[in-house]
């Protein structure tokens, strides 16, 4: 990018807000991926019109622009793999309007998702999508990749509580999608239609969400399985037994091992797996669901539960649980790292066949996330210094891939496709949806300057 745009850049968003400074190119080139790729110039705008005036600027100079937040996908969805323009949005951090009495709110899209859900709960209201890093993670990413996170088990994932949207397309027009209230089906739901869209069809630079009253109680069980089979078969029979929970995780025994110390009780050595479940809602309904709960894991071999007693005891079990992906780099340097979906019955043939593969690969391969809605990460350890071992990891995951797919699953529940899965996307797609989908991309964004190579097959 030649210094004559760098300056018109600057001069649309402020000189002291754009950079080319080689050091902080780098803090805007990477993800959880790992995978690094320089821009060319980053810029921070803080309003739409200053971004309606870089797309235009991009369309006239057909130069790539990738909108980025906090940079903690796992797909490589906001890096910069043409260079060109990085949009990191966190000065759009406005929660602009909290409506306690419609249960709606208006956030721009670098506000941070915790600091969002605590300011509604304030007011008494509830904003359930909880993805792992939403101490840190910004709205206007979880929308762009559609985040889930614990919760979903019950009240759905990111695009169940957006309404409402304005964009910045890729010719600089601004476009607004749905409305303020539950109900409106006016002409084509665009909303949903840029819900999960990885910043390839336009720029979102307003969000309007859904709230929810907040749980009146909300209680907290552990449950430990001395058999890997029955801890997962048991997720189906729970929803099976007029058990609501709000969250419903799994972790196998070597996702439990690295973060042993930080649980109130350490598992005994016999143990093969754990739930972590929550039942919220009014007091009586949980102690009612409660007692279903201990009834049934009674009545079950091989499984014991115990019920966290004090808010200690639940936030060890919660930052526990949070710290296994980060924690996996205990076992190797390298990981592969899938968020794979299957029906909540099939779970068990989805984890008795990672344990397979793992041992017919000679690979450590462990498995934990969201069972309640069948959404497993399963996590492939790699020395990626080694040509055999990553030779290895592309086997195992195109293996999961399809044993997925043939499990009645989907390839990605949370983390989208970006550049680690798109290779794959034919697997799951048929050829006239992948030239639907391809067509709305050209429709939005005939130059091809809007987050460029992601999604969609080279």
């Amino acid at each position: 990018m030649n210094k004559d745009i760098i300056k018109k850049i600057g001069d649309i968003v402020g000189r002291e807000n754009c950079t080319i400074s080689r050091e902080d190119l780098h803090c805007y080139s990477y993800d959880g991926t790992r995978k690094i790729f320089l821009p060319s110039v980053v810029a921070f705008p803080d309003s739409t019109a200053q971004i309606a005036a870089l797309m235009r600027l991009a369309g006239t100079y057909l130069f790539p622009v990738v909108a980025r937040g906090a940079g903690s996908g796992m797909t490589g969805g906001c890096l910069p793999v043409q260079g060109g323009l990085v949009l990191a949005l966190s000065r759009l951090n406005n929660i602009v309007e909290i409506d306690r009495d419609n249960q709606i709110a208006i956030v721009e899209p670098g506000v941070i998702t915790g600091e969002f859900q605590q300011a509604v709960k304030k007011v008494g209201l509830f904003y359930p999508p909880d993805p792992a890093s939403s101490s840190f993670c910004t709205m206007g990413g979880n929308a762009a990749e559609c985040a889930g996170g614990p919760s979903a088990v019950k009240y759905g994932v990111t695009k169940d509580f957006i309404i409402g949207l304005e964009v910045v397309l890729a010719d600089g027009e601004i476009l607004t999608t749905g409305t303020r209230t539950e109900k409106g089906v006016v002409g084509y739901d665009l909303t949903r239609l840029f819900i999960g869209s990885e910043g390839t069809l336009g720029i979102i630079t307003k969000i309007i969400t859904r709230l929810i009253p907040l749980p009146e109680h909300k209680e907290t069980f552990l449950i430990s399985s001395t058999s890997l089979l029955q801890a997962t078969r048991l997720v189906a029979e729970i929803l099976g037994h007029n058990i609501s929970p709000c969250t419903l995780e799994y972790m196998d025994k070597t996702a439990l091992g690295l973060v042993a110390k930080m649980l109130p009780e350490p598992p005994e050595p016999d143990i093969e797996a754990m739930l972590l479940l929550e039942i919220d809602g009014h007091k009586n309904e949980v102690s009612a669901q409660t007692e279903r709960l201990y009834n049934l894991v009674q009545s079950t071999s091989h499984c014991t539960i115990r019920q966290a007693g004090t808010e200690t005891e639940k936030e060890d079990l919660w930052q526990a649980r949070r710290a296994i992906s980060p924690a996996t780099f205990q076992l190797s340097k390298h990981k592969i790292s899938e968020d794979v979906v299957v029906p909540r019955s099939r779970i068990p043939e989805l984890v008795q066949f990672t344990e397979q593969l793992g041992r017919e690969l000679n690979l450590i391969i462990l498995t934990f996330g969201h069972a309640g809605d069948g959404n497993i990460h399963v996590n492939i350890m790699l020395d990626r210094d080694q040509e055999e071992q990553q030779l290895k990891g592309d086997i195992a995951r195109e293996r999961l891939f399809r044993q997925v797919l043939s499990l009645g699953g989907t390839l990605s529940g949370e983390h989208g496709i970006g550049i680690t899965k798109s290779a794959f996307l034919p697997l799951e797609l048929d050829a006239t949806t992948l030239k639907i989908m391809q067509k709305l991309k050209a429709l939005f964004d005939p130059k091809g300057i809007l987050n460029p190579g992601k999604i969609f097959p080279s």
